[in-house]
């Protein structure tokens, strides 16, 4: 009975923004000539401020992305004084058409040692078999399988740490694979002993199709570039799930993962941040991952993501109120909760109000040089992530249609994620359907 009270709550606040909306557009028609030119006047103000956030918003990610592209490249001269050896974990559930690829990308890292934990979380199909036949050594790493009841990937990352035995934990999701120095690229930041994490750089491997390549330059331009402005201050607020690494100090100080979100590696890292670690980010540890394919899917992945991201805000929600001691904490979690919570409603009420003023007061033109400008922002940002990221220009024109198709696509997804959080509507985790495509050959010769 509360899942349904709760679902018509949820509506109500739909209904009662569309009648608001239907309400303003009918007193607009029929207010006088002078109370239209006053709602006019408040448009041109509204967008100035809302074109003053977003260029504010870009312009500071763009500047520090760059502060921090140049920092890595100055220290990525620095000799490495100690390369520890790495547990690499993989947790696993019905990930058989993706399983051999990911492994396979282990064999070919170039990194002294390291062993491959794959955690079975109680698949049904044929994960455990085929993790079992990777058991042993494969060239200077150790693979083993481990399986337990499904209890949800925290769990089986938790179980990973728990049977792994080096000081530094490498995660990875069983449908990536990583570049093979992408090891040695993380490792080298924990010669500093206040480094708790490295965040990596997830790159959309499936890019036939538009979606995928929308995706793919939302990754570069959305997800690295915000990541890569982090990583100067060391207050990286997300540790992807394909390719981050731990300091297992770090982890056991913090109790490792919990279950409680949607979002377990937001938590974990906004968690390790509280405790005072430094969390820095490298863009030449790539992992590949497969994106949806289908809307459908992406709908799912990203009402995950938002619900998750929220449960997590809401876990610590005290941080907002202390900016200090810890100033870039303090400024890494409210991007996160402006990102996830403010930004995509501002963004969809405003294209809104836009277009209802345009067909009430002929504003065409005014909206026209709007749309213009940000689109030429668009492909200004994409160029420079673009070029940053050393990727193909060929997703450049994507940005054409990156704003006012995609973004405001999965906004309108983030507000209706919202809404249903709100009211803690119940909501399975999901499964994305697997294509399995790119990949790469099964090493050989090199299995002992």
């Amino acid at each position: 009975m509360s899942g349904r009270r709760s679902a018509w709550r949820g509506l109500v606040v739909v209904f009662a923004t569309v009648a608001l909306t239907l309400t303003f557009v009918v007193a607009a028609l029929t207010a006088s000539p002078e109370v239209q030119a006053l709602i006019l006047r408040a448009v041109v103000v509204t967008l100035i401020i809302f074109l003053s956030i977003l260029f504010l918003r870009y312009f500071a990610l763009l500047w520090f992305a760059y502060l921090g592209h140049s920092e890595r490249n100055f220290q990525s001269s620095r000799r490495v004084q100690h390369l520890p050896p790495v547990s690499i974990l993989i947790p696993a559930y019905n990930e058989g058409k993706v399983l051999e690829r990911a492994l396979t990308s282990l064999t070919r890292l170039e990194y002294p040692q390291f062993e491959v934990i794959v955690i079975d979380d109680g698949s049904s199909d044929d994960t455990l078999q085929i993790a079992a036949e990777w058991e042993g050594r494969w060239g200077t790493g150790e693979f083993r399988v481990i399986t337990k009841p499904n209890g949800g990937k925290a769990t089986a990352l938790n179980a990973g740490i728990t049977q792994s035995k080096y000081p530094l934990i490498f995660c990875m999701d069983a449908d990536s694979y990583v570049e093979p120095r992408t090891l040695l690229r993380s490792a080298r930041h924990f010669d500093d002993p206040c480094v708790g994490a490295v965040a990596g750089n997830v790159k959309v491997e499936n890019r036939h199709k538009v979606i995928t390549r929308l995706q793919a330059l939302e990754y570069i331009e959305g997800l690295n570039m915000p990541r890569r402005a982090q990583g100067f201050v060391a207050a990286v607020n997300i540790v992807p799930g394909p390719v981050g690494m731990f300091r297992r100090e770090a982890l056991e100080e913090i109790g490792c993962y919990d279950s409680d979100t949607f979002a377990e590696d937001a938590d974990l890292t906004l968690k390790m941040l509280a405790a005072g670690w430094r969390i820095e980010y490298e863009d030449t540890a790539i992992a590949w991952s497969e994106a949806p394919e289908s809307w459908i899917d992406l709908v799912q992945q990203r009402y995950r993501w938002t619900r998750g991201i929220l449960q997590t805000i809401r876990k610590r929600k005290r941080i907002f109120l202390r900016p200090f001691p810890d100033f870039p904490l303090w400024v890494s979690t409210l991007q996160l909760g402006f990102e996830a919570l403010v930004w995509p409603v501002m963004n969809v009420f405003a294209h809104l109000f836009f277009v209802i003023v345009t067909l009430l007061f002929g504003a065409g033109e005014i909206i026209l040089h709007w749309i213009v400008l940000l689109t030429l922002l668009d492909l200004v940002a994409a160029l420079v992530t673009v070029s940053m990221e050393e990727e193909s220009l060929a997703l450049v024109p994507m940005a054409l249609i990156y704003r006012f198709v995609f973004i405001l696509f999965l906004d309108v997804v983030k507000m209706l994620a919202t809404i249903e959080e709100l009211f803690r509507l119940e909501m399975g985790w999901g499964k994305l359907n697997r294509t399995a495509g790119g990949r790469p050959a099964l090493a050989s010769g090199i299995h002992s």
